[in-house]
């Protein structure tokens, strides 16, 4: 069985606190201060370590591969606050065992527009930009916190993808096994679904830590064996790089879990370390999916509702996808990538209103007192900026 670990190396924009004061196009929108803070304490306790611990791991076993999932965003951020960091993912890419996934720019919901031309734009600009760190194409695709459907998968496919990513969920599969590669419905057959294997994966991501788990303490050796009773072709195994130091504090012992890893799982002569774009050239599909609603990794429903489940975060949205004309029609190179950074997925995220635990996660992750805050500063910030647009087209 082929192994993927595939990890998501995100940082969102945090926005100012909106005044009049700031008014003007978008040049003070972003407080750079709070996102050169969090970019640094987050690369002291996560980034750096664990990528030295990566390098090192890649050195020391041979066959062990990893991939990420690098959002634009980070790397903007990265370049500008830690450059440090961008160097350390270099050092990764140079071992050659090391897989970047394609994905949008700006980590956003671009992919739901009706007009899919700045989906496109998007992918695109990626691409370019992780070309720096490997100059070999992306062959897998991973939309914004793993979004998707049959219509999604297509546009993939178009682009000349040959992989997929998304959450292996129970009401596409029935009963089948997310440890296979699927053909998509509606697609040509050039593209196939590698499916996140969600229980293995959130094993490390959100339970490594806690102490009422039946399985705490999770120790390497264990968790070696259980991948090695999987049945099937390959497992998915997806994560926030943030679970190592940030998530997952050291004293938990997640970096000698990750550090133990490999060596446990080379005890097992069946499993081998694989790149996801060697799992979509190699593994012959097993089925079809039929994905013909919006799926995530997201929240319980797994679906949308994360970022589009309120009438608040709609009416977000729907400015965000009316201002695309204006926007272009400008040709201002600065407003449109003000309006790209403000598609950014965790803007609305900070708006949701669920209950129990699936809010608890937004509250811990927003900087705002409430939603209703966080609404009332974005949507300032959305009419502040289409006044913006609207008077510079009257120029």
């Amino acid at each position: 069985m082929d192994i993927c670990f595939y990890f998501q190396v995100h940082q969102p924009l945090r926005l100012k606190k909106f005044s009049i004061f700031d008014h003007g196009g978008g040049m003070h929108y972003f407080d750079d201060e709070l996102n050169s803070q969090i970019m640094n304490k987050v690369a002291t306790k996560c980034y750096l370590p664990t990528n030295k611990l990566l390098l090192e791991l890649l050195e020391r076993h041979p066959e062990f591969k990893v991939s990420f999932s690098l959002t634009g965003v980070f790397m903007e951020q990265a370049e500008k606050f830690a450059p440090e960091v961008m160097r350390s993912f270099e050092a990764l890419a140079r071992t050659g065992r090391v897989d970047f996934l394609s994905e949008t720019y700006y980590h956003s919901l671009s992919s739901l527009f009706g007009e899919k031309t700045e989906f496109f734009d998007q992918v695109e600009l990626h691409k370019k930009h992780i070309s720096k760190l490997k100059p070999e194409a992306p062959t897998v695709f991973r939309n914004t916190e793993a979004l998707f459907s049959n219509d999604i998968a297509y546009l993939a496919e178009r682009m000349g993808y040959s992989g997929i990513m998304t959450e292996g969920l129970e009401h596409f599969l029935g009963w089948r096994s997310p440890n296979y590669t699927y053909k998509i419905r509606g697609c040509n057959g050039h593209i196939k679904a590698l499916l996140r294997n969600y229980r293995l994966s959130d094993d490390v991501g959100y339970r490594f830590g806690a102490k009422w788990w039946s399985e705490y303490p999770l120790t390497a050796d264990k968790y070696a064996s259980w991948l090695s009773a999987l049945q099937g072709d390959c497992v998915n195994l997806f994560m926030d790089y943030e679970t190592f130091g940030e998530h997952q504090w050291e004293d938990t012992g997640i970096f000698k879990f990750l550090e133990a890893l490999p060596g446990e799982v080379s005890k097992h002569r069946h499993l081998s370390f694989k790149t996801p774009s060697e799992v979509a050239s190699h593994i012959e599909p097993k089925g079809e999916i039929d994905v013909q609603h919006y799926v995530s990794w997201a929240d319980m429903e797994r679906d949308t509702s994360a970022w589009l489940g309120n009438d608040m975060q709609r009416a977000c949205f729907k400015i965000l996808e009316e201002l695309e004309a204006p926007v272009k029609q400008l040709k201002d190179p600065e407003m449109l990538h003000t309006w790209r950074q403000l598609q950014n997925s965790d803007h609305l995220y900070y708006l949701c209103t669920k209950s129990l635990s699936d809010q608890d996660v937004h509250n811990y992750f927003s900087p705002y007192e409430s939603p209703f805050e966080a609404f009332i500063n974005f949507m300032s910030i959305l009419q502040d900026f289409r006044s913006e647009v609207n008077m510079r087209l009257k120029k």
